[in-house]
């Protein structure tokens, strides 16, 4: 069974959160926008399964490991949106019923290369959305929270660093 590729350390409990539109706005993109969470574990999900056609079953499996731990932070941001009065429904700002999520920002490139770097290229932009809302974010929970998922999206982006190098057989910059 796969596991999250996760950094060892508890994410913060969310049940103190409460109604908080404010800071529900701050943190939607990360939710089910063209660049959130959902894209990313669509997005890994179609490439693990190309690796493991191709026989790359390594980066398959280090793939789908990733894509888990997306599913947990789309787990997390989901409840701190419901708990903050927002229903998590896949649109681009919740709670207005329109701009449903579309899977046409998943990156369907096939070449390893080329998917290796679109995912370099994702958690880089996802680090750089999460460091902002941090800035932003008012609640003493929520920014445990996005702290939280900062450390896994900056060991994605070593993990498919280092993929991208073992790929192209080229040493880790």
């Amino acid at each position: 069974m796969p596991k999250p590729m996760t950094e060892d350390l508890p994410f913060p409990d969310l049940s103190g959160l409460c109604e908080d539109c404010k800071n529900a706005r701050i943190i939607m993109p990360a939710y089910a926008d063209a660049k959130g969470e959902m894209t990313a574990v669509l997005q890994y999900i179609y490439q693990s399964i190309h690796f493991g056609v191709a026989g790359n079953e390594r980066v398959a499996s280090a793939v789908e490991d990733i894509a888990i731990a997306e599913m947990k932070h789309l787990d997390l941001l989901g409840e701190a949106l419901l708990r903050m009065g927002v229903d998590p429904i896949y649109v681009r700002r919740p709670p207005e019923r329109r701009d449903y999520y579309s899977a046409c920002h998943v990156v369907y490139a096939k070449q390893p290369s080329a998917m290796l770097a679109a995912d370099i290229a994702a958690e880089t932009e996802a680090i750089a959305c999460y460091e902002q809302m941090l800035c932003k974010v008012t609640d003493p929970t929520l920014s445990a929270l996005i702290s939280r998922i900062l450390l896994d999206e900056r060991l994605h982006l070593r993990t498919f660093k280092q993929l991208y190098c073992e790929t192209l057989g080229t040493p880790m910059p």
